[in-house]
Formats: C-alpha cells, sequence, structure tokens
C-alpha cells in the first residue's frame, strides 16, 4: 500500500495544497508551526477518518472558513482507490471511498493501516490509563473487526448503566432488573475485549522487545504488562460485587474501561525511573512493534508516520532507527525535521528514495526535488 498523492482544502493552516508522493520516503521540513505535521495528521484522517491530534472535527477547519476537504490517491493490491474526508460546519462528516460513502465509519478502519509516532505520545507514558487502552485498541481494531464492534457495543452499554446508576441516585429509586439489562451487556463484549486484549499483549511482547534492543544497543531491559480487575475475576461476578459501591459513585467501578499497561525499565516503572532518551526510545520502540505487529496481522505494510522523532534522543540511538528503516522493513514513510538537511542526509548515505517538500505558513514548495538513491533527479 502507498499514498499516490494529497490534496487539502482549508485543512488547518492550509488554504490549498497538493503533493506527489515517493513509494519510500517522504521528508517535509521546515520551522515549528509550519504545516509540516498537518500534512501527517491529514494522511492519518485516511486511515482512522479522524485527526490523531484534535477528534473535534469542526476544529480542523482553518480559521474563517465553513469546510474543510481532505482527498487521496492509495495504491493497494494493484488497484488505486480515490478517497475523500469532508467536514462542513453543521453537517454530518462525509467519508467516501472511489465515490462511495460509508454508512459506518468503522466499516473503514483497518482498510488502509497506518502508525504515527510524534511528541505527543509521551502522554502514553505520563497521563493515565485511557491513552494506554486507546493504543491498544488502536491495533487490535484494525485487524479485528469484532473486536472494533465489540468496543463500541461495550462503551455504549458503558454509557446507559452509567446514565441509570445516575438516574437511581437522584431519583431515589433502584431497579435491579434494568441494571442487569446493562450487565448483561457489558460481560457479553467486555469478555471478547479482555481476550483479544491479553493474546494481543502476549504476542506483542517479542515485537517490542526486538525493536527496542535494537534501537538501544541492548542498553537496558524492558518490558510491560496487562493490567486488568478480570485476570482474577469472572466480570459477571466483578460487576454483582461492586453494585453497592457503583450506586454510591454513581458510575461503573468495575470492567475493560479499567484496564491499564505497565511500561516497565529494569523491572522499575519507566515514568518513574526513565530518563528522557530512555523514555523517548521507548516510545518509538512500541510503534515500530505496532507497526510489525500490524503488518504480521494484515500483510499490509502500514503507512509510517513520523513526526520530530529526534527530539531527546542521542545520535546513536538516531543512528540505529536509521539504519533499521533503511532494512526495508517499512513501507511507505512520511518524516518531518525543522532541520533542512538533517534527514536527506541520512537517507543519501543509506541510500534511499526519497521526495523532500519544504513546507512554510501552510505552503509547499512546488519545487520539492526527488532524490533517487542520494543523486537529484
Amino acid at each position: 500500500m502507498r499514498i499516490r498523492s494529497l490534496s487539502l482544502v482549508n485543512f488547518k493552516n492550509y488554504e490549498e495544497a497538493t503533493l506527489d508522493f515517493s513509494p519510500e520516503v517522504n521528508c517535509l521540513v521546515g520551522d515549528n508551526g509550519s504545516g509540516k505535521t498537518t500534512v501527517l495528521d491529514a494522511i492519518y484522517y485516511l486511515s482512522f477518518c479522524k485527526s490523531y491530534f484534535n477528534p473535534i472535527d469542526s476544529q480542523n477547519v482553518r480559521y474563517d472558513q465553513s469546510f474543510f476537504l481532505i482527498q487521496s490517491q492509495v495504491e493497494k493490491a494493484g488497484e488505486v482507490d480515490k478517497l475523500h474526508c469532508g467536514v462542513k460546519s453543521g453537517q454530518k462528516k462525509q467519508f467516501r471511498r472511489n465515490d462511495k460513502e460509508y454508512q459506518r465509519l468503522a466499516d473503514h478502519i483497518g482498510l488502509y493501516p497506518a502508525v504515527i509516532l510524534t511528541p505527543n505520545d509521551i502522554d502514553l507514558v505520563k497521563e493515565g490509563s485511557e491513552v494506554r487502552r486507546k493504543f491498544m485498541d488502536g491495533i487490535i481494531s484494525q485487524y479485528d473487526r469484532k473486536y472494533l464492534d465489540s468496543l463500541l457495543e461495550y462503551n455504549r452499554a458503558l454509557l446507559q448503566r452509567n446514565n441509570l446508576l445516575r438516574f437511581f441516585a437522584e431519583n431515589r429509586t433502584y431497579d435491579e432488573e434494568s441494571l442487569e439489562v446493562w450487565d448483561h451487556a457489558l460481560v457479553k463484549y467486555g469478555e471478547y475485549i479482555h481476550e483479544q486484549r491479553t493474546a494481543f499483549v502476549e504476542k506483542f511482547i517479542s515485537f517490542f522487545n526486538e525493536v527496542y534492543q535494537k534501537i538501544s544497543g541492548g542498553a537496558e531491559a524492558v518490558s510491560l504488562m496487562y493490567q486488568s480487575q478480570m485476570i482474577d475475576k469472572k466480570l459477571d461476578d466483578l460487576l454483582q460485587d461492586a453494585r453497592g459501591k457503583d450506586r454510591q459513585l454513581r458510575r461503573t467501578t468495575q470492567g475493560i474501561h479499567k484496564d491499564d499497561l505497565s511500561f516497565l525499565i529494569q523491572d522499575h516503572p519507566i515514568k518513574k525511573f526513565g530518563s528522557q532518551g530512555q523514555q523517548k526510545t521507548y516510545l518509538i520502540a512500541l510503534k515500530l512493534a505496532q507497526y510489525s505487529f500490524i503488518e504480521e496481522a494484515t500483510g499490509e505494510k502500514p503507512v509510517l508516520l513520523l513526526d520530530d522523532i529526534f527530539d531527546k534522543i542521542d545520535d546513536k540511538r538516531v543512528g540505529a532507527l536509521m539504519e533499521l528503516v533503511s532494512q526495508g522493513a517499512f513501507g511507505q514513510i512520511f518524516i518531518t525535521d525543522t532541520h533542512e538537511e538533517r534527514i536527506p542526509k541520512m537517507f543519501r548515505e543509506i541510500g534511499c528514495d526519497l521526495n523532500v517538500f519544504h513546507v512554510n505558513q501552510g505552503a509547499v514548495d512546488s519545487d520539492a526535488k526527488t532524490m533517487i538513491h542520494g543523486e537529484e533527479e
């Protein structure tokens, strides 16, 4: 799979832009705030039907405009697909594939897999469990449609159960049968989600450890662990035992929506004991392992989006990362940098084909040169 072209209209700080991409490496260079990351986010939209940075569609419309468009041609399995994403104020988001609009956006997820790595990913280490659950869900949903559907249904049931608990408290009433309806739904979908998360983590660990050791040169041991209330007890029993507490707190305190991942370095939480460089290396390894995992699960090489990866990582680990990228393990790559020559020089030395795009305040240099194994075409 590869993205052949991308067209933007009124998307974030872009009034209008059209880019034609290399099948291997595409480098976007420019100052901070110029619009490099916006291009990556537009590509992410094509995969997940939403922004990676701001899921509120209306807030991604260019200032003082009423709509945005993202359009692309994507080559897959010898065919060229046309993708169209349109958002207009006060209207439902339109997402079309080959001029046919989706009835459910969930049906698009997984068709054009992508992996993104950005400075914002430090939230995986620093923030709460919700961010890490989304990390798991984002991977599994790209190869398991039943998982995505189960997750959507579980979240609907959870919302209804929480609404019911609040209704009981506010109206000083209680109906156990009504609560059991949503308990059954949580159990039905939650058990499958738990099974798939368990299987995912067990398999993912080996991918992750292999990538981390390559980037770090075997400098330290790392691991990750799946944490769930359901490891030791069935969800039905957990919900039964917590009913009194749930009624008091007016929310559901047990379930897969409380799951988490523990990130460890030398058997200690990396959040507390890892340096900035180690945390960054950990995140890079997570995302590259995600890439390899999805490729094996789907048979499709995802698009790899790398945003400002050189911050807080030493030259030795950068070199190891570039060596990994140059070994042909990855498909089409999009990478941003504020240094105009750094990335082209690295890829020139390792012999990759690349396009270099100069970005300045929402405008892309149309004279971007195509580099063929280090020589200008």
